[in-house]
C-alpha cells in the first residue's frame, strides 16, 4: 500500500482518510439523529459533502503524482485546498451541532458570516484545482488517452466546480423580500425543501442546479477511468484499440460529457426536474445519445484493423 502511493499528496490522502471517516460518523448520525432541516435530515448534507471531498482529495492526490515539474507549487497548492476543505467541513458539520442550515444563511449575523467562509473556500477550492489542471495540462503522460482524459476532466470539472456560484444568485422572492433569511437557492422555480429525489435530494418538483453541478464535477474522476478502461481493454485485444483510436474515443466521450453537462443545467434553469424531462429536453437528450453513439461507432470503423503505428502522423501528435 505505502509503494502504491509514493509520490502522492500524503496532506490530500489524509484529508481523503478523514472525510471518509466523517462520512462513516454522518452516517451514523442519519440513523440515530431525526432531526431534519429543510426538508431532509440534518445529516445529510455533511454525509454527501465528506464522500464527495474524499473523491475530490484523492483524485487530487493522484493528479499531484503524475507531475514532473512545478511538484512544490503543486504540493502547496494541495495543503491550501486541504484546508479550504477542512474549514469547509468544519463550518458545515458545526452548523449541524447547532442545528441551523449552512448554505444560503443568512438569518443571524453569525449564520451570514459563516455562509461567507465558504463561499471563500470555494473560490479556493476552485483556484486550486485549476492550478493543478494547468500544470497536468502542460505535462502530457506516456499514454495520450489518458492525458486528454486528464484534461478534459479538468476542464469540464472546473465548470461543474463553477456551476455551483449560481446557486449563490437571490432568488425572485428574495428580490422581492418575501424571503429574508436565505440568499441563494439549489431550486429552480420551487423553493428548496420540497419533495426531492431519495439520496441525491434533489427536487422531484422543480429545476435543481446541484445535478449539473455534481455530473461536472466529476468528469474529474470518470473521464480517466474510461481512459483506464479502455487502456485495459487495449492490451487484451491489443490493435483493436490502439493509441489514436483510444485518443478519439475519450475525445468523443470528453465532447459528449460537456454536452451533457450544458443539457443538465439547461434543463434546471428551465425549472424542470429531473425526472420530469419534457419533449424539448428529451429530444436533446436523444439527440446528444445519437451523436456520441455515432461517434463511438465511426472512431472503431475508421480504426478497425490499423495498429497504432500505421496511423497517420497527424493523430499521433493529438495529444501533444
Amino acid at each position: 500500500m505505502r509503494n502504491r502511493f509514493t509520490g502522492w499528496h500524503r496532506p490530500l490522502l489524509f484529508l481523503a482518510a478523514a472525510m471518509a471517516a466523517l462520512a462513516l460518523a454522518s452516517g451514523v448520525g442519519l440513523i440515530v439523529d431525526d432531526r431534519r432541516l429543510v426538508g431532509s435530515p440534518i445529516w445529510h448534507k455533511p454525509f454527501k459533502f465528506s464522500v464527495s471531498f474524499a473523491v475530490y482529495a484523492l483524485t487530487l492526490a493522484w493528479m499531484y503524482s503524475l507531475l514532473s515539474r512545478g511538484r512544490r507549487t503543486g504540493w502547496w497548492t494541495g495543503l491550501v485546498i486541504v484546508v479550504a476543505a477542512v474549514v469547509e467541513m468544519a463550518v458545515i458539520v458545526g452548523q449541524v451541532i447547532r442545528g441551523r442550515r449552512s448554505h444560503f444563511n443568512n438569518e443571524t449575523p453569525l449564520d451570514e458570516a459563516l455562509f461567507s467562509v465558504m463561499g471563500t473556500t470555494v473560490v479556493v477550492l476552485w483556484l486550486g484545482t485549476l492550478v493543478l489542471a494547468v500544470a497536468l495540462w502542460r505535462r502530457p503522460l506516456v499514454d495520450r488517452a489518458a492525458t486528454w482524459a486528464i484534461r478534459l476532466g479538468s476542464v469540464i470539472g472546473l465548470v461543474g466546480l463553477a456551476l455551483g456560484f449560481m446557486m449563490t444568485s437571490p432568488t425572485d422572492a428574495q428580490l422581492a423580500q418575501q424571503i429574508t433569511d436565505t440568499v441563494g437557492a439549489h431550486s429552480v422555480g420551487v423553493p428548496d425543501g420540497g419533495p426531492h429525489l431519495p439520496v441525491t435530494g434533489w427536487s422531484a418538483t422543480g429545476g435543481d442546479l446541484r445535478i449539473a453541478h455534481f455530473v461536472g464535477m466529476h468528469a474529474l474522476q470518470l473521464l480517466p477511468l474510461l481512459a483506464l478502461a479502455l487502456a485495459f481493454a487495449a492490451g487484451r485485444y491489443g490493435w483493436t484499440l490502439g493509441d489514436a483510436v483510444r485518443v478519439r474515443l475519450v475525445l468523443v466521450s470528453g465532447a459528449g460529457y460537456a454536452a451533457l453537462v450544458a443539457l443538465t443545467a439547461w434543463q434546471a434553469l428551465r425549472g424542470q426536474a429531473l425526472t420530469s424531462p419534457d419533449a424539448l429536453t428529451l429530444g436533446a437528450a436523444a439527440a446528444l445519445a445519437v451523436a456520441v453513439a455515432a461517434g463511438v461507432l465511426l472512431v472503431l470503423r475508421t480504426g478497425r484493423g490499423a495498429p497504432a503505428e500505421a496511423l497517420p502522423e497527424r493523430a499521433r501528435a493529438a495529444g501533444r
